[in-house]
């Protein structure tokens, strides 16, 4: 009797736990078809039931491949397997020369005051290290002094380097003193962004997550200016892993008003520039990071062709968008800096060796130039300034083309591309919930954008891509007319368009508004053709000298 018992009990039990069993993955399999619905109503899909079914094993073996690539460790300069380029292979830049001829002055003499020196152009101090009038020691520790003094009020440097830019500059004198000379940017002090590496020295992204993280090796960009002669003396504040001019230490302030954030995300670039704290600086674009500060600063920007520039030992956000580009008083000097850093390194597979082919002897009213004729149609807050400015531009003799750029095409909607390569470049942020460690919260944060980046599909992904070929096709039929295009430097879409399709832009100081903040307007060249935008830029600004304006407080 008590063996039937058992028997039926045990009997029971191995039928309750089949049931359950039974039970369980009936439970996760309406679970599953349950987020599978849901996630069709977040991808604007719809499968019928049948499809639903045939998914599920799939879905479940997709889940597992995630968790393997998630425990995988990938470091922020691992780049995907693609590379990138917006330049079709039939493009020509149809380059008149390969010789670069920067106009340098010659008749530039130092004032009593030596941190006068502190407003003159790249290509001035050029004449004036060159002719020996000045030493790089001396204008190098006039920087630094300025530095010291009012990074408390800008906070623009995260990284002050001063012994060994002393030491550099001693270096440079010496060489001159031997007869040899670089180029124009021997002895030049200059500054970068923090998201440029420099072995052996904080390496910071601006956020606290990285903060104590130190670089293994040097970027080309900061080499390449250290082979012209340049001396580096600081490393300046970004808006918390390039965006905005918010970092761990306090927000970046506008030279022009204190009260105010430089913008971002190049923000100390902008700030220390415009403040008469270095003659140039580095900075770097996805979204506007370069033409953005420069505008609210007013210094001249230069966002070079995409592939131009190494981005090898650069924080990564996104590789298919990211620039590195100079900040500086004018397009003279962005064009002295551009020469110095453009060309390939061996590592970078986005890069070409293409001549800058500068050359401001060059008649301006060669170039055909175009307007964006419906963004200049609108209200908008720069417009008396950007009027005054088409208007100095047509005096030099320049027939304005009126042109359109492509906003029939669905621009907010490829902006998920940079959503999906930044949230990957960070992913170790978001899995691992450093994120909360981040400074900027929020829904307009990158936290949050990290995360909804998770909800884009990789089809879609690739479907804006696809959209972008149709963007860079319409652009190069719209180059084929003209060689530069004037626009407002926010109108439209273009910022978002011309990132995408990785054409060069050049922001340059119009004035100023009814509130006594800089303003800007934007020259965009073809492919490589930095010098035609360079060329109208510097012509411009000879006629303007807006660059020539310093702001109070900061003026010795």
């Amino acid at each position: 009797m008590k063996k039937t018992t058992s028997t039926i009990v045990l009997l029971s039990i191995i039928l309750l736990v089949s049931v359950g069993f039974n039970l369980l993955n009936l439970w996760k399999s309406h679970r599953i078809e349950t987020n599978i619905k849901s996630a069709e109503k977040l991808f604007n899909i719809d499968f019928t039931q049948a499809e639903r079914d045939s998914l599920k094993d799939d879905v479940v073996d997709a889940i597992e491949k995630y968790k393997m690539i998630h425990s995988y460790d990938i470091p922020n300069n691992l780049a995907p397997a693609l590379v990138f380029s917006p330049v079709p292979v039939h493009y020509n830049p149809n380059f008149a020369s390969s010789e670069s001829n920067f106009e340098i002055p010659k008749s530039v003499s130092i004032p009593e005051n030596i941190e006068e020196l502190a407003f003159f152009t790249v290509a001035e101090l050029s004449h004036l290290i060159k002719t020996k009038q000045i030493s790089s020691e001396s204008l190098t520790k006039m920087y630094i002094e300025r530095l010291k003094r009012y990074d408390s009020e800008l906070h623009c440097v995260i990284t002050l380097l001063e012994e060994r830019a002393m030491d550099q500059a001693r270096a440079m004198d010496a060489e001159i003193g031997m007869g040899k000379y670089r180029g124009p940017l021997h002895g030049i002090p200059f500054g970068v962004k923090d998201l440029l590496a420099l072995e052996g020295y904080p390496f910071t992204y601006g956020s606290p997550i990285y903060k104590d993280q130190i670089a293994e090796i040097t970027s080309p960009v900061i080499g390449k200016l250290q082979d012209a002669g340049a001396v580096l003396v600081a490393k300046l504040s970004l808006g918390e892993l390039a965006w905005g001019d918010v970092w761990f230490a306090g927000k970046t302030r506008n030279p022009w008003n204190t009260d105010m954030g430089s913008s971002g995300s190049s923000a100390g670039s902008a700030s220390a520039t415009a403040a008469g704290l270095v003659p140039f600086a580095i900075g770097s674009e996805t979204w506007g990071s370069i033409v953005s500060p420069s505008t609210v600063c007013g210094v001249t920007g230069l966002r070079p062709t995409f592939g131009r520039v190494s981005r090898t030992g650069a924080m990564a956000l996104s590789w298919s968008m990211d620039k590195i580009g100079p900040l500086c008083r004018t397009a003279q000097d962005c064009a002295i800096v551009i020469d110095a850093i453009a060309g390939t390194d061996g590592i970078d597979p986005t890069l070409k060796d293409m001549p800058t082919n500068i050359d401001f002897k060059a008649d301006v009213r060669n170039l055909r130039v175009g307007y964006a004729k419906s963004y200049f149609d609108e209200d908008y807050g720069f417009k008396t300034n950007d009027s005054i400015a088409l208007q100095v531009i047509m005096a030099m003799g320049i027939e304005l083309i009126p042109v359109e750029l492509p906003e029939h095409l669905p621009m907010d909607a490829l902006s998920i591309i940079l959503d999906v390569e930044a949230a990957a470049a960070f992913s170790n942020l978001t899995l691992s919930n450093m994120d909360d460690m981040m400074v900027r919260q929020g829904k307009v944060a990158w936290p949050n954008f990290f995360r909804k980046a998770r909800f884009i599909p990789a089809v879609e992904y690739l479907q804006a891509n696809r959209i972008r070929t149709d963007l860079i096709s319409e652009l190069e039929k719209l180059f084929e007319k003209v060689d530069v295009i004037v626009t407002p430097s926010f109108g439209g879409n273009q910022l978002l368009m011309t990132n995408l399709s990785g054409h060069p832009a050049l922001a340059v100081p119009t004035g100023f508004s009814s509130s006594n903040l800089p303003t800007s307007i934007t020259l965009l060249g073809n492919w490589y053709r930095e010098d035609q935008i360079l060329l109208l830029g510097k012509a411009y600004q000879d006629k303007t000298q807006w660059y020539r304006e310093t702001p109070d407080g900061f003026t010795p």
